[in-house]
């Protein structure tokens, strides 16, 4: 597969899972957590798909297009783990995360995710959802939406 269609698919079921999970946390209170905002596309599209809802921002660096610059308070920039830490201080109730942090190379995206996973734990909720590119530990894997291949994008509840 080239490497154009594999994006494809990955955008593709990050849309999907995304509103998939939207539709799973209608009637949950809470807040959302966006991990890697990079250029912003993900995070527009929370801000469409869940109206109402403060959508918590996560990243090293703020280099997103100017249109998906989310609000300063909203915006925790620095390194993972003292900006989770900062988060789970803050009390708030997060119902939704989308893991988007990686390098591309995957052993050692895959032993990040597996050090940020417990960090992670302390701010989601109990019951709430977490849609993942990389595998996580901690949290109960399930079922996404039919659309998705299972190991395209990975789904959990905490």
């Amino acid at each position: 597969m080239s490497r154009l269609d594999s994006m494809l698919r990955r955008l593709t079921a990050q849309r999907d899972g995304l509103n998939w999970a939207a539709e799973q946390i209608a009637d949950l209170p809470g807040d959302v957590l966006d991990l890697g905002l990079g250029n912003g596309r993900t995070y527009d599209h929370l801000r469409e798909i869940l109206p109402g809802r403060r959508i918590w921002v996560m990243d090293r660096v703020l280099q997103c297009h100017p249109s998906c610059t989310p609000p300063e308070a909203d915006f925790l920039m620095g390194e993972a783990e003292p900006m989770l830490r900062k988060l789970a201080a803050l009390g708030a109730p997060i119902v939704l995360a989308h893991y988007d942090f990686g390098m591309g190379i995957k052993a050692d995206d895959v032993a990040e995710a597996a050090r940020l996973s417990p960090l992670l734990a302390r701010v989601i909720v109990p019951g709430g959802l977490i849609i993942s590119g990389q595998p996580l530990e901690g949290f109960t894997p399930i079922k996404g939406p039919e659309s998705i291949p299972a190991e395209r994008y990975l789904f959990y509840r905490a």
